[in-house]
């Protein structure tokens, strides 16, 4: 199967789902009991102002003429303005997804790293110590609700310890930060060569991206041993050690037949976290996409709260098809 032929199938199939998210996120934003002209007129408004308002926001309009205005705009690239900010919604998610992108990719890398071998080992013993033990680090992993973990790490490591920073932010708010290149404020620090804002977003860093790394770490281990252990057990796993290979070319050809379902794995999981990162970016003030797409949400900011939805939805689209490339180019039977 070519690569063209593999996207424009993929695009295909992407295309109505995103209309089908597109139309779901539109009612349910506007089936609340949170008026948006009332808290955009004020309480001193009188009728003929939120009358005027309502107009000119089109929610006088029927649901589905309303729709119909939004994918009309959608198509020329324009999200509607956000209430709480008072700018374009692209703006404000291309201020924002930057934060959230460093934040996941960070604590997915972490995981991946962490997870994947502890899994393999923990398979090559099945119920012995180590695969105990990592079961019970994974259970414990999975067990801990993401705002809370936050809120004890900064409990320890910053009240009590004083180790890490204020949880304030992506940098100190003593430094001048960056011009913005990236988005990522660490690596914009280091083009820029300012090493006291590099240093100071680094340390700002290390409390989220730890918290965040713990929860994408229990499932990758979990889920790698479980492959793992079904790998061990086939039949070319068992031909190998009767020949008395070592055990490290059978953890090579383990880890090569493991190696595709575990990256699809760690594809969702990135698509995952980076929908919950809302919790752990309000605890540490990280003014991500998530804190803002939270924000929106509480405050009934329907055009943002569409454009937050509407880029999760984009950016899962966009993993799933890397990682299927990735599959393509590491399994020969998924090109057939």
């Amino acid at each position: 199967m070519s690569i063209t032929r593999f996207l424009l199938r993929r695009l295909l199939v992407a295309v109505p789902v995103l209309l089908g998210i597109l139309f779901l996120t539109f009612m349910l934003v506007r089936i609340g009991d949170q008026d948006p002209v009332a808290m955009l007129a004020g309480p001193m408004a009188d009728a003929p102002m939120l009358a005027r308002i309502r107009a000119e926001l089109m929610l006088d309009q029927p649901l589905l003429t309303q729709f119909w205005g939004y994918l009309t705009r959608l198509v020329q690239g324009d999200l509607g303005m956000s209430w709480q900010g008072n700018a374009a919604v692209t703006k404000e998610i291309a201020t924002h997804l930057p934060a959230t992108l460093e934040l996941v990719t960070l604590a997915v890398g972490i995981g991946a790293l962490v997870g994947v071998p502890l899994g393999l080992h923990a398979a090559e013993r099945p119920n012995g110590w180590f695969d105990q033990l990592s079961r019970f680090g994974s259970l414990f992993g999975f067990s801990l609700p993401t705002y809370w973990l936050g809120l004890m790490a900064i409990f320890v490591f910053f009240f009590l310890l004083g180790w890490a920073p204020a949880p304030m932010g992506r940098v100190s708010m003593m430094v001048t930060p960056p011009p913005v290149v990236t988005g990522s404020v660490l690596i914009d620090s280091i083009l820029a060569g300012n090493g006291e804002a590099a240093w100071s977003a680094a340390s700002q860093l290390v409390l989220p991206v730890g918290c965040f790394a713990i929860v994408a770490t229990a499932p990758i281990i979990k889920h790698t041993r479980a492959i793992a252990i079904e790998v061990m057990g086939s039949d070319y796993i068992r031909y190998a050690r009767a020949c008395g290979f070592p055990r490290r070319v059978i953890r090579r050809i383990a880890l090569r037949a493991a190696l595709v379902p575990v990256i699809t794995f760690v594809g969702s999981e990135f698509t995952s976290l980076l929908a919950a990162a809302s919790l752990i970016e309000f605890v540490f003030a990280w003014g991500g996409l998530g804190h803002w797409g939270l924000n929106a949400i509480l405050l009934g900011d329907f055009a943002a709260v569409q454009g937050y939805v509407l880029t999760l939805a984009i950016a899962s689209v966009i993993i799933f098809a890397l990682v299927d490339l990735i599959v393509l180019l590491l399994e020969p039977r998924a090109r057939a």
